[in-house]
């Protein structure tokens, strides 16, 4: 049998399938004035093949789009309104072992959001860090005075 289904499998002729995107989130900032700059955006973004779902949140200046697209033409198609847009930047606070250090803080943030940075470590002249971490009871050796 298995020497049929591999010539079976030789001369068998299918067509190829196209690969299917993967069903996908897109976040994207967008900054949204008025009711026309919202529906602009989201007219626009509607359009895109493969879109399941638009939410459009004016107040965080956010537009996410699910669905089987690509994330740089929903990007490119939201920039063809005129608005300036750029990738969802910002993750929620609690995710950021760091989140009101220099790099993540961001006053134009929307509340409970911080940057999406690679690495929000504290500066290394900070003092507050190194003398929690002195007495810490989850290394045994944090202490050699006592």
């Amino acid at each position: 049998m298995g020497a049929l289904d591999h010539l079976l499998d030789l001369f068998e002729i299918t067509p190829k399938r196209k690969k299917r995107k993967p069903m996908q989130t897109v976040e994207i900032k967008v900054k949204m004035d008025c009711d026309g700059c919202e529906r602009r955006v989201r007219n626009a973004v509607s359009s895109i093949k493969g879109a399941k779902s638009i939410d459009v949140n004016r107040k965080q200046s956010r537009v996410t789009v699910t669905g089987y697209v690509e994330p740089n033409k929903v990007l490119k198609k939201v920039k063809s309104t005129g608005k300036r847009a750029e990738f969802w930047p910002y993750v929620p606070y609690n995710l950021v072992a760091y989140p009101y250090v220099a790099q993540a803080y961001d006053k134009k943030a929307p509340s409970g959001f911080v940057k999406n940075v690679a690495q929000a470590l504290p500066s290394p002249n900070a003092t507050d860090e190194r003398l929690t971490t002195l007495f810490s009871d989850e290394n045994p050796h944090a202490c050699a005075i006592m």
